[in-house]
């Protein structure tokens, strides 16, 4: 079952580092954009992954085609795709050994959260990172 309650998602949110962002667009009038950057402001290193822009970099990271492509560890997936197509990601997110998937606000996709679970990953849906750092008053991530 996702994790909804408060301190579920403060508790992910306190043990993430590094978050893969699928789908980020390097446009300043999309949410991904803006999420990234108040991510980043907040501590975490935002990996963004989006093969149509690959190579280029926004907000001063190199934007990755690929899940498989990035070579670090990954805590979070944080996924800005349609419901239909999260289950792809989720799917790029087992295999690339991430420890959390979190879909996006409206991206409700029930059957790939499933599998997400049974791989041993945790879950979000249907939230924001950046909406709940700021309702639920997150400090920011220490880099020490």
């Amino acid at each position: 079952m996702p994790l909804n309650e408060p301190q579920q998602i403060i508790d992910l949110l306190n043990e993430t580092r590094t978050i893969a962002m699928v789908g980020l667009s390097d446009r300043p009038d999309r949410p991904s954009y803006g999420v990234m950057k108040v991510l980043q402001d907040h501590g975490y290193r935002v990996l963004p992954v989006n093969p149509q822009i690959a190579g280029e970099h926004v907000h001063g990271e190199f934007v990755w085609a690929r899940l498989a492509d990035i070579g670090v560890p990954i805590d979070m997936v944080d996924i800005f795709r349609r419901s239909e197509a999260a289950g792809d990601a989720v799917d790029e997110a087992i295999a690339a050994g991430a420890k959390a998937v979190w879909m996006q606000l409206g991206v409700i996709n029930e059957a790939a959260a499933a599998r997400a679970e049974a791989a041993g990953l945790k879950v979000v849906m249907d939230h924001c990172p950046a909406i709940e750092i700021a309702r639920l008053n997150i400090a920011p991530i220490s880099t020490d």
